[in-house]
């Protein structure tokens, strides 16, 4: 049973959907916009949100916990210098997710995803 189970698993297992996640958060923040299928978008909105929220803070516990999130060292250095001026005054909702057509191999719906 899956009752009150938060946690979308992605058809992975736990290791693959963790790696997967550390990758898409890792080019989201680099590139700022990519394109991934509505469900890999709505599960990485909340990762990129706490990786930001933690940028933000700017201590360095949170920047050694981005570190060992994020899989680019000079990217986690770029975001905590750009993030909290650019985020300053906003409370959480750093990304918005667009629809778009649907893949055409499988018919999946897709998204992309951006940071406001």
């Amino acid at each position: 049973m899956r009752h009150r189970c938060r946690v979308k698993k992605l058809s992975k297992p736990a290791d693959q959907r963790r790696a997967l996640l550390r990758a898409l958060t890792t080019e989201l923040v680099r590139h700022g916009r990519i394109t991934t299928t509505l469900v890999r978008a709505k599960v990485v909105r909340s990762e990129v949100d706490k990786m930001i929220t933690l940028a933000k803070d700017g201590s360095l516990a949170a920047r050694r916990e981005a570190l060992g999130y994020i899989y680019d060292k000079q990217l986690v250095h770029a975001l905590f210098e750009q993030a909290p001026t650019r985020y300053a005054n906003r409370q959480g909702g750093y990304t918005r997710i667009l629809h778009t057509v649907p893949r055409r191999g499988d018919n999946a719906e897709m998204a992309i995803i951006e940071l406001v």
